[in-house]
């Protein structure tokens, strides 16, 4: 399960973050996950109360927000949202798509006490 390591990852930016300003109890956590970052939600959500145990984020709501897949199609010139990597442009039907974005997983923020 490696959304316990994301998680670990997750909780040293927390701790870092809350040392450097001074706080000591984080109440929640917004991370943006892209549609193919391969991170499955309810396990990420599972890890992340196990993990925040014992650190100033024990308790904290794990909020995610859904970043949709981003491809450039070739054959139209459109930058288009996709499903899946290998779907066709949903605009010309076209196959030369080149992804653009949903990969992507960072926190966007954090809201303390």
């Amino acid at each position: 399960m490696h959304e316990m390591s994301i998680c670990e990852g997750i909780r040293g930016v927390i701790e870092d973050q809350a040392k450097a300003h001074g706080v000591t109890k984080i109440t929640r956590v917004r991370v943006e996950l892209g549609r193919f970052a391969g991170v499955e939600k309810d396990a990420l959500h599972f890890a992340f109360d196990v993990v925040m145990r014992g650190s100033v984020a024990e308790g904290a709501e794990l909020v995610t927000i859904d970043l949709p897949g981003q491809a450039l199609c070739y054959d139209c010139m459109k930058e288009v949202q996709i499903e899946h990597r290998l779907d066709p442009c949903p605009d010309c039907g076209g196959g030369k798509l080149m992804p653009q974005g949903g990969d992507e997983m960072r926190i966007k923020d954090l809201e303390a006490a």
